[in-house]
């Protein structure tokens, strides 16, 4: 892994919480996709926030080589957020931890980076493993993302300084908070005449392990995203310290306790 320095050019950041079983892979296939796009002046980082786990995700990443960083509270706006605050690059890559690009989707970042155009960009995603129904619904959102140029938060690119301009992630929201930050994201590119892309011909790989097709969890997965919904709407129009307190204690399919 090339060693963090000044000049670094980009900053991988991946929320973990309780990611044993999957990020070691992740790790893997993103300095794999990292190491095929090498080029003489491509210098990067991976940067791993344990988001409160209650595994081994932090001696996971510190043994693959990534910069660990803690964040005691869960909520992943808070552990991008905290990711992003030691971040050395020029541009920051938010990915998941049970996601991963392919050299390609790489390689395509990296040339819309050059082009100049951009302040962030995101993609589709392609989903790998669970059930045909947990994929058929994750997927059902690629043609939205394209026509409205939005992005999920699996593969989430933005200029280092944008981010810190527009203040980051919204530490009150608990869902949907890409989608929030996409939205002010695209409204400072305005400013500065650059625009956010949505990438489609390389998707990001995704896990389809969330969203079985038990009654229970069928109900409490469409009931969290029913309030995902009402609360990013509220968001703007009510105190955002009301929507962080309903998020709070109405989203907790995303966000269990830790034992």
């Amino acid at each position: 892994m090339p060693h963090p320095k000044d000049d670094m050019f980009l900053s991988v950041i991946i929320p973990a919480f309780n990611e044993e079983m999957y990020l070691e892979q992740t790790l893997e296939r993103i300095k794999s996709a990292l190491d095929e796009n090498e080029r003489m002046d491509l210098s990067w980082e991976l940067i791993v926030c344990d988001n409160n786990s209650g595994d081994k995700t932090s001696e996971i990443a510190s043994a693959f080589g990534a910069r660990v960083i803690f964040e005691p509270i869960n909520q992943i706006s808070r552990a991008r957020n905290r990711g992003a605050s030691i971040a050395k690059g020029e541009w920051l890559l938010f990915i998941d931890a049970d996601s991963y690009p392919e050299p390609a989707l790489i390689a395509e970042m990296i040339d819309r980076i050059r082009s100049r155009k951009i302040i962030g960009c995101g993609t589709t995603v392609r989903v790998k493993g669970g059930t045909l129904f947990n994929k058929l619904r994750m997927e059902r959102v690629n043609p939205f993302f394209r026509l409205f140029g939005l992005s999920g938060g699996a593969f989430l690119l933005c200029q280092a300084d944008a981010f810190r301009a527009i203040d980051g992630f919204s530490t009150d929201l608990y869902a949907y908070e890409e989608i929030d930050f996409i939205i002010r994201l695209k409204r400072h590119g305005r400013k500065v005449g650059k625009r956010f892309a949505v990438m489609h011909q390389h998707p990001v790989v995704t896990s389809g392990r969330k969203g079985d097709v038990g009654l229970r969890s069928l109900g409490l997965l469409y009931l969290s995203n029913f309030s995902a919904v009402v609360l990013l709407l509220l968001y703007y129009l009510v105190p955002a310290s009301l929507v962080r307190w309903l998020g709070n204690r109405l989203l907790g399919y995303w966000y269990p306790r830790r034992r």
